[in-house]
């Protein structure tokens, strides 16, 4: 077989049948061997080309949408976890092999950020809809806009709180209770122990699992795919300093019948929600950024500062969100709910883009009238009530 053939078969594209002797139909001269040769290599760009566009599609993002079984819960003879998993890069199914007992909170990682994502955003025009299991967002993230460097950056911030909680609870083999140095401002007859969540291993093992898709990409340098990556790295370490930062000293009380005369203080990660409504400020406040002269991202408007680790950037616009649109991947606004009242985002008039909406009545079933009987349960009515809906057309 020649080589052209073994081409042809590798990437399903099959080669004109030959002519036969009793085939009388006029042949062309010259340029029959040219076009034959221009279609085979065009078989080969499009079967590579989709091959690559594949491979962008996938996401490590998709552990957060499937359920991923601890190690040990794999039979003799069973297929390898890591192989199973899809959307890891190269670099990442090497980290998946070393650590396998870490998959299943980076999925946890990715689940918590997808969802606090979409508590942030369900009043925006774009609410973070995961739309399949293997790109999850889809083509929006194509576009480095201020959305998909908020998605970079709550999903990295995720994965840090979910193995900074694993450390703490003991279900990782490498990593345990926080070992962080005791703080000055500590009065010193507190007690520095407990077993904190272990934010430093979080954070280091995050930026190597995250940042590694990333950074295995060969990109020119002062390319557009090269400044997306720069972006990418940039937003996944501000999630990441989001949790790092603002993780804090909890302390509990020791002595009799509770008189606190003595206190156990440990380092103890913020809740989660508060992450994300500070990563949403970041959002608010995000910098557009643009490939400069020494490849590197700097600032198109010189008249702000700097962004610093903590800050998200972008380097698209956004699309408005209002209508479907299959090439950015746009679901629109229509069918979505509406407050008539509000001037915000959540407005009919802003998140509806003035196409108007439909008023409808429906039912709301709420708990009411609740007291508390001893001992010891609340006992509620369940009230029933007209409300005025409004969606968008």
């Amino acid at each position: 077989m020649s080589q052209q053939q073994s081409t042809l078969l590798r990437t399903g594209c099959s080669a004109a049948p030959r002519r036969t002797i009793m085939d009388h139909r006029p042949v062309p001269r010259r340029r029959t061997g040219a076009v034959r040769h221009l279609l085979q290599l065009a078989c080969v760009v499009l079967a590579c080309s989709s091959q690559l566009l594949m491979v962008e599609a996938n996401s490590w993002w998709s552990l957060g949408l499937t359920p991923i079984q601890r190690p040990e819960m794999y039979i003799i003879g069973a297929q390898p976890l890591c192989s199973q998993l899809s959307g890891l890069s190269q670099s990442q199914r090497k980290l998946c092999q070393l650590y396998q007992d870490h998959m299943s909170y980076i999925g946890d990682g990715a689940r918590t950020g997808i969802k606090e994502c979409q508590y942030q955003f369900k009043q925006r025009r774009w609410n973070c809809s995961t739309v399949d299991s293997t790109s999850v967002f889809g083509r929006v993230m194509h576009i480095g806009s201020r959305e998909t460097a908020f998605t970079y950056a709550i999903s990295a911030a995720g994965v840090v709180n979910a193995i900074s909680r694993a450390c703490r609870d003991g279900e990782l083999s490498t990593c345990g209770c926080s070992r962080a140095a005791r703080p000055r401002d500590l009065p010193r007859d507190w007690l520095w122990g407990g077993c904190g969540d272990n934010v430093h291993y979080g954070y280091r093992f995050a930026r190597e699992f995250v940042d590694a898709k990333e950074r295995e990409k060969n990109y020119p340098r002062g390319s557009r795919e090269y400044a997306r990556m720069l972006m990418n790295l940039h937003n996944n370490e501000a999630g990441r300093q989001a949790v790092y930062n603002q993780a804090h000293v909890a302390c509990k009380c020791h002595g009799v019948s509770g008189s606190c005369s003595l206190k156990t203080c440990w380092l103890q990660l913020a809740d989660f929600r508060r992450v994300g409504e500070f990563l949403k400020e970041k959002y608010d406040s995000a910098a557009a950024m643009q490939i400069g002269r020494k490849g590197k991202l700097e600032l198109k408007d010189k008249r702000f500062n700097n962004p610093t680790p903590e800050d998200m950037v972008y380097i698209d616009t956004s699309p408005d969100y209002c209508l479907r649109n299959e090439t950015t991947g746009s679901l629109g606004t229509h069918g979505r709910y509406c407050n008539k009242t509000s001037e915000g985002m959540d407005g009919c008039e802003l998140m509806c883009c003035g196409r108007g909406y439909d008023q409808f009545k429906t039912y709301k079933h709420e708990r009411c009238h609740c007291k508390f009987h001893w001992c010891c349960y609340v006992k509620c009515r369940r009230c029933t009530t007209l409300v005025d809906q409004f969606m968008c057309k």
